[in-house]
């Protein structure tokens, strides 16, 4: 029983933390709401089953899968090349989904090159900390954004929505910080449970939609159209795959962090299997049409929070939402969850990943070093936030989408910094 009520519990927040990204990209796309509600589905489907193929097979640790912010910002890229490069959106999106298939073959042929192992002694204590902050400080607009009721630029402050969220927030932080191991334990699923009643109360929460007339639908595959050769979209998914690695591999290394410091757990090093899993999810987000999908470094406050290390209930969690994704009416009832009831739980969650960049700095030795590094990542990270996206459109796609996203470029400038620095050091 246990391990039921905390798979539905990871599958809740798997699904509140993910169905953002496919609806957006179905907007950018310009697709119709049945074809909208096909593209959540086939993501929902995919990640479910990414997060039992990493259980089983990959690094074996309970991070869920979500979208990647890097096929996000290429979608949307890929999108305004539509009359540029692409006739039609339906061939924008054919090569995005070929992309993703290159991906998942690049993503196994690093692991069997051991590209994946040289890379993994980059992400030094430092590097972590600096990694955890910007991806804190990255979605912090979105949280904040959604909590005020803005969906769209130039809106005003919704009072009632502000005031649920705090409330929310605060319930959250009531739950997991309860006595009772029981409701610290699934304090997440109370959490959006009691948010949803509230802006129910409110008059807040969106009405579920219908979700299609078939009771059961099975998701398609190649909906956009057979693969095909783009050689420019492969070398898009040949620096993106990179930088997934590395976005990988922090995820990880976060996971295990947690797992060590917090639950006296020594996780296997499982990098190269995790590629692997990695490049299979990729394979199967590009067989069925939706988006790549990546181990979120979120799953680490979550663990933290609720205090449950335990693969089982991950692997439930991963059977819930691939059953779910068959259902189209419970599809919709899920997608009707309030964002501001997400958004307030995950700023919760992220709260944790604030200390756990604390803790990982204290674990370096050479704290001056750390500072020079975590200076020029932090600088560069955050101020490639501020940047708009239009202003770096122009450039190559796999440019364009790294430079819109501080997350990674920070994270890479405070490699490059750390190793000149390491690279000085042993030369005097």
């Amino acid at each position: 029983m246990k391990n039921i009520f905390g798979g539905v519990q990871w599958a809740v927040f798997l699904v509140a933390s993910s169905i953002a990204a496919p609806i957006a990209i179905a907007s950018i796309f310009g697709l119709d709401t049945t074809d909208t509600a096909l593209f959540v589905q086939r993501t929902m489907f995919v990640l479910g089953i990414a997060c039992l193929v990493q259980a089983f097979v990959g690094h074996r640790m309970p991070i869920n899968e979500g979208p990647a912010g890097l096929w996000w910002g290429i979608f949307i890229v890929y999108a305004g090349l539509v009359g540029i490069m692409y006739s039609s959106m339906e061939e924008s999106l054919q090569a995005l989904q070929s992309g993703l298939l290159y991906s998942g073959v690049l993503f196994i042929i690093f692991a069997y090159t051991g590209l994946v192992d040289k890379l993994k002694i980059l992400f030094t204590p430092t590097i972590t900390f600096v990694y955890l902050l910007l991806l804190v400080l990255q979605i912090s607009e979105s949280i904040l954004a959604g909590l005020l009721g803005i969906v769209s630029e130039g809106d005003p402050v919704d009072g009632v929505v502000l005031m649920g969220g705090i409330i929310v927030i605060l319930l959250t932080f009531f739950f997991m910080s309860h006595k009772a191991p029981w409701v610290s334990r699934y304090s997440i699923l109370f959490a959006i449970a009691a948010g949803w009643l509230i802006f129910w109360i409110l008059g807040k929460s969106p009405e579920a939609g219908s979700g299609g007339s078939g009771l059961v639908s099975l998701p398609e595959m190649l909906v956009f159209g057979p693969l095909i050769w783009d050689s420019g979209m492969f070398v898009t998914a040949l620096f993106l795959t990179i930088l997934l690695i590395a976005n990988m591999m922090a995820s990880i290394k976060v996971m295990e962090s947690v797992l060590k410091n917090s639950f006296g757990i020594q996780a296997p090093d499982r990098i190269k299997q995790a590629s692997v899993a990695s490049g299979i999810n990729h394979i199967l987000a590009g067989l069925f049409s939706s988006i790549g999908p990546v181990p979120i470094s979120g799953a680490a406050g979550f663990v933290s929070a609720t205090r449950t290390p335990a693969l089982k209930p991950f692997i439930f969690g991963g059977v819930i939402v691939i059953l779910i994704s068959l259902f189209p009416s419970l599809m919709a009832i899920l997608a009707s969850l309030p964002a501001p009831v997400a958004y307030a739980v995950i700023f919760a969650v992220f709260t944790k990943m604030v200390e756990m960049a604390f803790t990982e700095l204290e674990n370096e030795k050479n704290r001056q070093h750390s500072y020079k590094v975590a200076a020029f990542g932090l600088m560069s990270g955050i101020g490639i936030m501020f940047v708009p996206a239009a202003s770096v459109a122009n450039l190559p796609s796999v440019l364009a989408a790294t430079m819109s996203n501080g997350l990674i470029t920070g994270t890479i400038i405070a490699i490059f910094v750390e190793q000149l620095l390491l690279w000085q050091n042993k030369k005097s």
